[in-house]
């Protein structure tokens, strides 16, 4: 099962994130105190999107 990029996305500004820059296979979010590299795919696979938010320091919601 996978995750659309915005849900994630939304998730994760919901929660204070904002985008920091644009990579070259990235995009960078960031909430000042943690850097959340996001992949620019339409979908991102479940186990990987809640690692992001893991990574992030939020609750998988995924």
């Amino acid at each position: 099962m996978s995750v659309k990029r915005r849900e994630l996305i939304k998730y994760f500004e919901e929660n204070g994130f904002y985008l920091l820059r644009e990579g070259s296979k990235h995009s960078i979010y960031t909430n000042n105190k943690k850097t959340v590299p996001v992949k620019r795919h339409r979908t991102i696979d479940r186990i990987t999107a809640n690692e992001l938010c893991k990574q992030a320091g939020l609750k998988p919601r995924f």
